[in-house]
């Protein structure tokens, strides 16, 4: 692609006039094979996900009351089921949130939750984040399928920009951003403060014009055939999107 300049010989960025800005998301359900993602609500899902945030994090021997997963989120904020449901009720609250409770299908239970936040239609930017899933959700298919409806759905709303962020040092969720696809894009230093704790804040990102090739991605990941009989995936999806930024993104 050609660069493109203004009247002044200036370089300017190219021009997306046909492009509309999106509309904000609104409450409504995305179904998926294993999961279902519903508007979140303290008085449905507060009893169900207290119970799953409870059951400890088997890779963690002290985690004895399932705190450890909150670390990287500031710490878990609230000690007793009526605390969960207060603050499940001020997230479902905030306007400049929209979150969603992960139901499995299989006993109809919220198992986890995710958000849009930092939604700017103008610009065609919504990020996923507040994720806080159970370790009921751990290597199966639904703590997968939650994120890619959720990708999905930022997509065929119109937005030009899905975004990632997490903890620097949080591991898993960088591993997490890469294997659904998105590209890693740097460091920001000093980032925020986190329950008196420097944080340092990985940046990840998907764009419109990648999406096509990653929603394959996921649509053969997620197919009936790349599973056996007992639920166990035959290709992953870390070595479908791995040789999907290979393509994308050549060094």
């Amino acid at each position: 692609m050609s660069q493109a300049y203004n009247a002044y010989g200036q370089p300017i960025g190219s021009n997306i006039d046909r492009w509309q800005a999106p509309s904000k998301p609104s409450a409504e359900c995305l179904a998926g094979r294993f999961c279902r993602l519903e508007p979140l609500d303290a008085a449905r899902h507060a009893e169900a996900l207290w119970q799953a945030w409870q059951v400890p994090a088997p890779e963690i021997d002290n985690d004895t009351e399932g705190r450890a997963r909150w670390t990287y989120l500031g710490g878990r904020p609230f000690d007793d089921e009526a605390g969960c449901r207060a603050w499940l009720a001020r997230m479902g609250a905030d306007c400049e949130l929209l979150c969603y409770a992960v139901v499995d299908l299989a006993d109809e239970k919220a198992v986890g939750m995710a958000a849009y936040l930092n939604i700017v239609p103008v610009d065609g930017r919504i990020e996923i984040g507040h994720i806080s899933f159970s370790p009921r959700m751990a290597r199966t298919p639904i703590s997968s399928e939650a994120l890619m409806l959720m990708m999905a759905h930022a997509f065929d709303m119109g937005y030009r920009r899905l975004e990632w962020k997490c903890d620097a040092l949080n591991a898993p969720s960088r591993r997490a951003a890469e294997r659904l696809g998105f590209r890693f894009e740097g460091v920001f230093r000093q980032h925020r403060v986190v329950a008196g704790c420097n944080r340092d804040t990985a940046w990840f990102s998907v764009l419109d014009g990648e999406w096509p090739a990653i929603r394959e991605c996921h649509r053969r990941w997620l197919a009936p055939e790349n599973f056996d009989a007992t639920g166990r995936q035959h290709r992953s999806l870390t070595s479908m999107t791995a040789a999907l930024r290979h393509d994308l993104f050549p060094s």
